[in-house]
């Protein structure tokens, strides 16, 4: 579509761009936009239109409103609206603001000069476009937030005084995924694990926490590599937790990301260390003609460079300020989404969580919440959060198979990797660290106080070395309590049944 071009503005309809309404309702806000001005881009989680009762309610990933919501059916009505109530997409109002071209927008801002609204939509066209309206600057109007802290996350931000803005969005214009608020995100938020996870660990004693903290990064370290379909030596399943142990030590750049490919690869004959320099994508070959069958398509390798600096200035500045979960999962996933490496990033996903975790202290200090085994649990829940999105993109990235089995993207995709809706992978990931608090801390801390005890009870009847004492604790976990009869006539024949007896009685009193 040529700039300023558009479509008249649908009336009532029963599905839109494929997406069933839960009835007959007029498309509003970004959807009305996407449709009249045909934008190339990822429809948001949920739309909006007007349905014709006399109540607001949401079904089937639309929000229906009253017809006393409807806007005016013109760019102003319908942009004015999506701020108001739907929050801020940032890909759908970049693609606009490219598509409209700058006068229809400077319209906007000169027929409401001091409108709220009005100027939000000015800041966020000069934001997004690095380009300067034909606008003198505001003079009147009280500083409005260009992020409604109602809706979604924001960051304390600066003032513009050209616009009279507050900017709180947390990013730049090269990497600014955004977070909505949702009742599961305000309750755990509110929980303050960080703290709830100091508490915890300030009653186990030191001896048993270091023991505590070994255990649970040698199974983040090995989770790790088995959600990639790996099982490795236990050597390389040291090195990577050693690498954990240590994250949040250094900032996060280019250099960075490419020393920790390095040590993820280990033997890099066949794999090309650092930046990509051709495209990539996460699925299959037709294993006939090896022609590409993609779930995932990652940004292009020429925009890798810009991207990584993106996400560098997030850790280093909005990522101070917003939580530190929230900041953990747009720096993880969209790490993981534009997929800079030709392998490796999935281990680097995870570290991102950790790096983040780390610099900002949330975990007690020397302590690694084993996020990568929760996730390992949960596999078929991240895989859910990560090909929500990337089922979204496909539609949209043109592309073709190369002679080398990959594919070659044929449009502009950087802002898709820029601007995304990061919520259900906020939800998803503050989940697993609340179950690593309640669950997972508590739980290895009582094993080793179990165990402790088992030990000091059954040495008290037989020496026996460390070794055969753990054989024995795994025995009786392994069969409800009791000694098997291989292990009575084999690893345990020397024990009398009196002592086996003892023994089975110590297990079941822990």
């Amino acid at each position: 579509m040529e700039p300023g071009q558009q479509k008249p503005f649908s009336e009532a309809v029963i599905a839109f761009h494929g997406r069933p309404l839960p009835e007959a309702a007029i498309p509003v806000g970004y959807a009305a936009l996407i449709d009249a001005f045909e934008l190339a881009v990822p429809a948001p989680i949920r739309l909006a239109a007007i349905g014709p009762r006399h109540k607001v309610y949401e079904a089937d990933g639309w929000k229906l409103y009253t017809p006393r919501h409807r806007p005016d059916a013109n760019l102003g009505g319908h942009l004015t609206f999506a701020l108001r109530y739907e929050g801020l997409d940032l890909a759908v109002l970049k693609r606009l603001f490219l598509v409209t071209g700058p006068e229809p927008i400077a319209a906007l801002v000169r027929a409401a000069p001091t409108g709220a609204y009005a100027r939000r939509i000015w800041f966020l066209y000069e934001w997004l476009l690095d380009a300067r309206l034909d606008l003198p600057d505001a003079t009147q109007g009280s500083y409005a937030p260009v992020v409604d802290p109602g809706q979604q996350w924001a960051i304390d931000g600066t003032t513009s005084s050209r616009h009279r803005v507050k900017n709180n969005l947390p990013g730049t214009p090269a990497y600014c995924p955004l977070i909505f608020r949702t009742p599961l995100l305000e309750q755990l938020v509110a929980r303050n694990l960080s703290d709830e996870a100091r508490r915890l660990v300030a009653e186990v004693p030191a001896d048993l926490l270091a023991r505590t903290a070994a255990f649970l990064l040698r199974k983040d370290s090995r989770s790790s590599f088995q959600i990639e379909g790996e099982d490795p030596p236990q050597d390389r399943i040291q090195r990577w937790g050693h690498v954990i142990g240590e994250a949040g030590h250094r900032p996060i750049d280019r250099a960075e990301l490419e020393r920790l490919q390095r040590i993820v690869i280990g033997d890099a004959r066949f794999v090309h260390l650092g930046l990509r320099e051709q495209g990539g994508f996460v699925g299959e070959h037709d294993r006939l003609d090896g022609t590409p069958i993609p779930d995932h398509i990652s940004a292009r390798h020429q925009d890798l460079p810009a991207l990584i600096d993106g996400l560098t200035a997030f850790d280093r500045s909005a990522a101070q300020s917003l939580d530190a979960v929230l900041a953990a999962a747009v720096l993880a996933f969209g790490f993981v989404y534009i997929h800079p490496f030709e392998d490796g990033n999935g281990r680097l996903h995870r570290y991102l969580i950790h790096h983040v975790l780390a610099e900002r202290g949330f975990n007690p200090p020397g302590l690694v919440f084993p996020v990568s085994a929760v996730i390992l649990d949960r596999i078929d829940d991240y895989r859910r959060v990560l090909e929500g999105y990337s089922r979204r993109l496909l539609p949209l990235i043109r592309r073709r198979p190369t002679d080398r089995g990959n594919v070659e993207v044929l449009n502009e995709t950087a802002d898709f990797y820029r601007y995304f809706d990061a919520t259900p992978h906020a939800e998803f990931l503050f989940e697993c660290v609340a179950r690593t608090i309640d669950v997972d801390l508590p739980a290895e801390t009582a094993f080793l106080r179990s165990y402790d005890s088992f030990k000091t009870q059954v040495k008290r009847m037989i020496d026996m070395p460390d070794r055969v004492l753990d054989l024995l604790y795994r025995f009786l976990r392994q069969n409800g309590g009791k000694l098997s009869k291989r292990a009575r006539e084999k690893e345990f024949a020397a024990l009398t049944d009196d002592e086996a007896a003892e023994i089975e009685a110590i297990y079941a009193n822990l």
